[in-house]
């Protein structure tokens, strides 16, 4: 079945992965419908709950710090157990005295999806956790708290990336993260291909991730990492130093390190966008990330990691981009999904669809230039279909991928699918100004691998010679310098070509 599982590091991945899984829960199909274009099996897991009932949750680890998670239970109405609502009689038999926190109040969208009502409309103040407008139930082992640290605490804050990387070494070492956590949902996969992790990379969570990244290359080197790592859109020294750590130890071992800058800084006049809430931010970069992922998902198999291999599997670090696409006149024929509706493509020698120009850019800020050169672009487009579709598109994509290797062109490999990015009522309302009255969009997702990269790792070099201290500055910079070496040879332009 090609299984995923899903690893959720810290607050701001949390509130991107909730915003994923809602999506997923949305393309179930149920009796008298028609079958879902998505393979849910690839990351929900079957399961039973503890009242025998047959039950499908995520293939999810959820890591946060003590209170972070809101009013999300460990065992909820899927897996409520009954030992758990009567404490047990410990071996002190004298007068107890219980010290509790006042409970957290449900917010008014889960009461009416827990009571099967019309959801209220959610709003950047009654999001107060990712869990206030999260859709779907998890299994008690997804459910992940660090106590060590405490959400937003001034006291100790989690924001060094040192005490992320001793944080995972400690509790590594007590209680091997990998044996308990991620070996029951890796021994129930019939045939696991890869590990999705969302994460935040320039605070303590990068460090976190980093050493987690090692274990899981060393335990289960054949299979794809790939990493979301997420960026504050505020850059001080510290953020950039965690930033560069974190390119340093995870580009090299993941399949895929995308960064994505929270919130990206230039934005067009269709989309409205709250910097402040994270719920907003979160919820324009799933547009993209769940749309430009979308064919691991889907009927029939495709095998997403190759094609981000390009044609020698070194350039790892990809820029997210996203357009949302306005459908012309709405005058084109509404066509019925089915799995037979999916292409896949990549585009004959001498063709110019790179795509280089977008709405959105989530790891830059600057637009790319003339100068810049593509290495390999993966495109997604679903809802709309691309003009230029080539009745050559079921040519041998070896056999196009080895020409344009041979011609010197960019790898490039496009994916169309009719399923829409669905607007769900766990979705800002109002970040998007064009006209959804389907509450559907046709959305345009890239991943691209170019020389931008070494622009952006060259900035982190000379600030990592700066700041950081001397027993580590020359490990980091001589690793950075090797990662934008591979960003910056193997090609030439056409007009040092003319020069010569």
């Amino acid at each position: 079945m090609h299984e995923v599982v899903t690893l959720q590091f810290g607050q701001r991945a949390n509130y991107l992965a909730t915003h994923f899984w809602n999506l997923q829960e949305s393309y179930f199909t149920y009796s008298g419908q028609d079958e879902s274009l998505v393979d849910h099996d690839v990351q929900f897991r079957p399961g039973v709950g503890a009242d025998g009932i047959e039950t499908f949750t995520p293939r999810t680890l959820i890591y946060d710090l003590k209170g972070a998670f809101g009013t999300l239970r460990k065992n909820n109405a899927l897996y409520e157990l009954s030992e758990d609502l009567v404490p047990g009689q410990g071996l002190w038999d004298g007068k107890e005295v219980l010290q509790q926190l006042a409970p957290i109040p449900q917010s008014e969208y889960q009461k009416s999806l827990d009571a099967g009502t019309t959801a209220p409309q959610l709003s950047s103040e009654t999001v107060r956790f990712w869990s206030d407008y999260n859709r779907v139930f998890y299994n008690p082992r997804s459910i992940v708290q660090l106590n060590d640290y405490e959400l937003n605490s001034r006291i100790m804050p989690f924001e060094d990336w040192n005490l992320g990387e001793d944080l995972f070494s400690d509790l590594d070492k007590e209680h091997d993260l990998l044996d308990r956590d991620v070996r029951p949902f890796v021994e129930e996969s019939d045939q696991l291909r890869a590990f999705q992790i969302f994460t935040s990379s320039d605070d303590a969570w990068g460090g976190f991730t980093a050493r987690y990244v090692d274990r899981l290359v060393d335990e289960y080197g054949k299979k794809a990492v790939l990493v979301w790592a997420m960026e504050d859109g505020r850059r001080t020294h510290q953020r950039e130093v965690n930033k560069a750590r974190s390119v340093y130890s995870m580009s090299s071992e993941a399949t895929m390190y995308t960064p994505i800058i929270d919130p990206p800084s230039r934005l067009p006049n269709t989309i409205r966008l709250a910097n402040s809430s994270e719920w907003y931010t979160s919820a324009l970069i799933s547009m993209a990330m769940e749309s430009v992922t979308l064919p691991m998902r889907l009927r029939p198999y495709h095998n997403f990691e190759s094609f981000l291999a390009g044609d020698d599997s070194i350039r790892r670090i990809f820029e997210l981009q996203a357009s949302v696409v306005q459908p012309e006149g709405h005058n084109k024929a509404r066509q019925k999904p089915t799995a037979e509706s999916n292409t896949m493509e990549s585009s004959e020698p001498g063709s110019s669809k790179v795509k280089t120009e977008f709405d959105v850019d989530f790891t830059y800020d600057s637009p790319a230039s003339d100068k810049s050169h593509v290495f390999n672009q993966l495109q997604v487009l679903r809802g709309s279909k691309p003009d230029d579709e080539d009745e050559d598109s079921l040519e041998d994509l070896g056999f196009q991928r080895k020409m344009r290797l041979y011609n010197s062109e960019p790898m490039f490999h496009r994916f169309y699918t009719p399923l829409p990015y669905p607007i769900l009522d766990s979705f800002p309302d109002d970040m998007i100004t064009q006209s959804t009255s389907e509450k559907k969009l046709n959305i345009t997702a890239a991943l691209t691998s170019s020389t931008r990269t070494a622009d952006r790792i060259r900035n982190l070099e000379v600030l990592a010679g700066r700041v950081i201290t001397v027993d580590e500055r020359e490990n980091l910079v001589n690793g950075l310098g090797e990662i934008r070496e591979s960003y910056e040879t193997g090609w030439m332009s056409d007009s040092e070509f003319d020069d010569d």
